[in-house]
């Protein structure tokens, strides 16, 4: 089986690809596994039918176009296709419908699986405060409690107090600079996170979507009620 995921950024990548590795693992699957970071989410173009603009770099600008290719090449073939992203201040139910909607229209013969963190990915990395005590041994536990999992919050400055020393001054620098730093914290964390222990309820919206895809070979658009 092949997976391949389309996500918004390097640091959401790296954490969608090794969770979808080990949902498989656990499920006995084997499975090649593709990752294709963009340059942010952007929007659902109002002309979804168009060619995208030459220089068009974010996931949902290219999604249509990319929906389609990947039909045209994969359709009826043993393939999944992720659509990962970050809900940042959407509603993740309405963006979740929304894309699943492209991704019957436009690829009604390959199955699609759409993960939208709860604000930001950290939202699932801080699911599994059992990975974040491996990769950072000395992180401040008590900010780590402090926050309400899935609560739109601010969710990478959370992460961030919670394991940098100079974690202000990275909060102030802000974007785009911090992204460097957000793939960093999201390479080490991810290496230990486990699917199973993982308390993100959107990130368990997302396993059960991926395994529920693993079970049925076809697309199931139509019985979807996740």
């Amino acid at each position: 089986m092949l997976i391949e995921i389309l996500s918004e950024d390097k640091s959401g990548a790296v954490v969608v690809e090794r969770l979808a590795e080990r949902i498989t693992e656990n499920e006995g699957i084997e499975c090649e596994v593709n990752v294709h970071p963009h340059r942010g989410c952007g929007s659902l173009p109002k002309d979804m039918t168009a060619k995208p603009p030459k220089f068009a770099s974010s996931l949902l600008d290219l999604l249509p176009a990319q929906l389609r290719a990947y039909n045209k090449v994969y359709g009826g073939k043993d393939i999944i296709l992720i659509i990962a992203m970050d809900s940042d201040d959407k509603d993740p139910q309405l963006l979740r419908q929304e894309i699943y909607s492209c991704a019957s229209k436009f690829a009604p013969d390959i199955r699609s699986v759409v993960g939208i963190s709860t604000e930001e990915i950290e939202a699932w990395v801080l699911g599994d405060k059992e990975a974040i005590f491996d990769a950072y041994p000395d992180c401040n536990k008590k900010i780590l409690d402090s926050y309400e999992q899935d609560s739109v919050c601010g969710t990478w400055e959370i992460l961030c107090r919670a394991i940098s020393e100079n974690a202000e001054e990275l909060i102030e620098i802000g974007y785009p600079a911090i992204g460097h730093y957000k793939a960093l914290w999201t390479e080490n964390i991810s290496r230990y996170m486990m699917p199973q222990r993982n308390v993100s309820p959107s990130f368990n919206t997302f396993k059960l979507a991926l395994i529920t895809a693993l079970k049925n070979p076809v697309p199931i658009y139509r019985k979807r009620d996740f």
